[in-house]
């Protein structure tokens, strides 16, 4: 009898797992899928075709793809290259806290480049992949100005702390503040700008907002002093950058592909105003599917006229990790870092760049999203990477970005699913 395991069978998103087929003849081929559909009703799936070895078994960890999503030895690659059924879709957990993502793995006989209701797998099993662990506390933030979701981990704590950010579609992302707190963290997804009653577009960065969010964070009991961490990707790299640079309390800032100057929107902070750099959108590519490639919308940040628009990096006072996709189609990451770290002194900051991922670098289990739609743009946006390589750069980067806040934070209580 045919047999389908994954073990684990109930995991955090961003651990490994290992996915057995039992009971096949030897040799024989077979097609492996693994199958979501998201909150949205959108389905994702990846196949892997595989010749079973002579005691009829198959392990994604040490057999290699013949072909499909990918080829090779890939223990994860059922997870990884999830694609989206419709075009442009990226997989995003919303409701972290009340539900898993439920995967179902299944194995046909032979080569099944597509599926359809007529045809019956030889086993299945269904994974559970959660973003956060078991007795994770989710508190809605909404306390002056701010709004969020505060990730709280089981036990007494306290708890070191750190303000997650992400970028220029606004609203509230809590998938990777979930991960990041089951990691020991304490963990305020902080939304600023198109969520509840906070402004639908950005119009300025006030970092008095930003300011206000971190000491919010600091007087919870739970949460560890004096200093806080800061995650940002993108728009949120640039915030995060910012906070470093005139927050006393931000002394560990992880920034995933973001700039080193004001874009679009001014910096207001005190009295400090930093006029950004315009955005030139009439330079921007259809590319071959229609979506819009903003990579040439970006200015020459290395003009003269554009140096008041810098971050002055130089001030902060804390350490910095730069994480840049090279293959990043929404702007030229690695300029942009290479030119902040010029500002700041060699032991305050460190580069991860990886060749081949793209913008939205993410925890593991995220699959690439290359292209997507995203509010507020009339085409899908080009986000840029290549599967494999992406894949190995969030393995890779986010042990690294959790190693990063545990050294600068102090150690956190390991937990378990």
């Amino acid at each position: 009898m045919v047999e389908v395991t994954v073990t684990p069978q109930s995991s955090l998103a961003d651990r490994p797992v290992r996915v057995q087929v039992r009971g096949l003849s030897p040799s024989q081929l077979v097609t492996l899928r693994a199958s979501l559909v998201d909150e949205h009703g959108e389905c994702f799936q990846a196949r892997a075709f595989f010749h079973a070895d002579e005691a009829g078994e198959v392990d994604p960890g040490c057999h290699a793809a013949l072909g499909g999503s990918y080829a090779g030895v890939w223990p994860m690659g059922l997870f990884w290259f999830l694609q989206p059924d419709t075009l442009f879709r990226r997989l995003v957990k919303r409701d972290v806290a009340g539900s898993p993502f439920l995967v179902r793995l299944e194995v046909f006989d032979g080569l099944q480049l597509v599926t359809g209701p007529q045809d019956q797998p030889l086993a299945s099993c269904e994974a559970e992949r959660w973003y956060v662990c078991p007795g994770m506390q989710r508190v809605p933030i909404r306390e002056g100005r701010v709004r969020g979701a505060l990730f709280l981990p089981p036990g007494p704590g306290p708890f070191p702390g750190v303000i997650d950010l992400f970028g220029g579609a606004g609203g509230l992302i809590e998938f990777r503040a979930g991960l990041l707190a089951s990691r020991g963290f304490a963990v305020l997804a902080l939304a600023f700008f198109a969520y509840d009653d906070l402004p639908r577009t950005l119009a300025q960065l006030d970092l008095e907002y930003f300011e206000e969010a971190a000491e919010l964070l600091l007087r919870h009991p739970k949460v560890r002093g004096p200093g806080l961490g800061v995650v940002g990707v993108s728009k949120g790299a640039e915030v995060a950058l910012a906070m470093a640079t005139f927050l006393p309390q931000v002394v560990a800032t992880v920034w995933i592909n973001g700039t080193a100057f004001l874009h679009g929107n001014p910096l207001v902070y005190k009295d400090v105003r930093i006029p950004p750099i315009p955005y030139y959108t009439e330079r921007v590519i259809f590319t071959e599917v229609g979506a819009l490639d903003n990579s040439a919308i970006f200015a020459d940040p290395r003009d003269p006229a554009y140096s008041a628009s810098a971050i002055p990096a130089e001030k902060v006072r804390g350490k910095v990790l730069f994480v840049v996709g090279e293959a990043d189609r929404s702007f030229n990451s690695k300029l942009f870092a290479e030119l902040a770290m010029a500002r700041m002194s060699p032991e305050r900051c460190r580069l991860l760049s990886y060749p081949g991922a793209g913008h939205l670098i993410e925890p593991p289990g995220s699959p690439l999203c290359s292209i997507s739609s995203i509010r507020g743009t009339p085409r899908p946006v080009v986000w840029g990477g290549e599967a494999q390589s992406h894949a190995k750069a969030q393995e890779h980067s986010w042990q690294e970005i959790v190693q990063f806040l545990e050294l600068q934070l102090g150690p956190t209580a390991t937990m378990k699913l």
